[in-house]
């Protein structure tokens, strides 16, 4: 009994801005102190004992992108014993052949961040770690998700594509967006490092799922609307939450 629980794979799912209601089906908070603070999350009843839900803004998203307590979360999470992270993102388009509502399966990242603490050893210098950053986003994870887009029959979806994190909280200029388009970038976003970063320091396989909800400035008339990101978001949740659950069953099936 004992061998089993010990091998038993725990999924955690990390919702992003505009899938709070997916909350809906989760049995009891629970709260994990860590030593960059206290982590509130819950287990989503469909898995039974195997599946954690955070909320990376809060329950009524009041903590902006530069203010989430990524190491926290991220230790909470390893705390628990969880081998895999599925993310998910809402991200500005950097390319007219990424449209609005397209899904995006990240495979690089180019970090534009400036103030957040990237790493769980900036207080622990002795046992500090050059981690490997060639494949960021597990591909065992990145498969899972494919598979589960085809399956769940998703029309407008990317198998690869590199994230831009900016600081924010505001959005980008025009002149930063092209320059993030010469420098290789697909999608843009405010939350997606360290996020990934502190999953591999910590050995947990990381992936990314991330949905267009606009398209970056200077490459759309107008002003990016936040309440417009937010309703985009609201009107995938169905999709999200399909090609979340199809993937979470492909982990759980998974042999070691």
């Amino acid at each position: 009994m004992s061998r089993s629980r010990k091998s038993e794979k725990k999924i955690l799912i990390i919702l992003g801005s505009g899938l709070d209601s997916m909350l809906e089906r989760i049995s009891e908070p629970l709260s994990v102190k860590t030593s960059f603070g206290i982590v509130s999350l819950n287990r989503l009843n469909d898995f039974g004992d195997s599946t954690y839900v955070m909320v990376r803004h809060g329950r009524e998203h009041s903590i902006p992108p530069h203010l989430i307590n990524y190491r926290a979360n991220i230790v909470a999470a390893k705390q628990l014993g969880v081998s895999y992270i599925i993310a998910t993102a809402s991200v500005g388009s950097l390319k007219y052949s990424i449209p609005v509502g397209a899904f995006v399966v990240l495979d690089q990242f180019i970090d534009f961040t400036k103030g957040r603490p990237s790493s769980v050893y900036y207080d622990s210098p002795n046992d500090f770690a050059h981690t490997d950053m060639t494949n960021p986003y597990s591909l065992v994870v990145r498969d899972s998700l494919v598979s589960s887009l085809k399956k769940n029959k998703i029309r407008k979806f990317r198998t690869s594509g590199t994230y831009v994190c900016t600081e924010g909280p505001r959005f980008e200029t025009p002149a930063e967006i092209r320059m993030f388009q010469r420098l290789g970038g697909d999608v843009v976003g405010m939350t997606g490092v360290p996020e990934v970063i502190i999953a591999n320091e910590l050995g947990i396989e990381y992936g990314c799922l991330s949905l267009v909800s606009n398209i970056a400035a200077g490459l759309q008339r107008g002003k990016i609307a936040p309440e417009k990101v937010l309703e985009e978001m609201e009107m995938h949740q169905g999709e999200t939450k399909k090609v979340l659950e199809t993937a979470v069953k492909e982990l759980l099936k998974r042999k070691p």
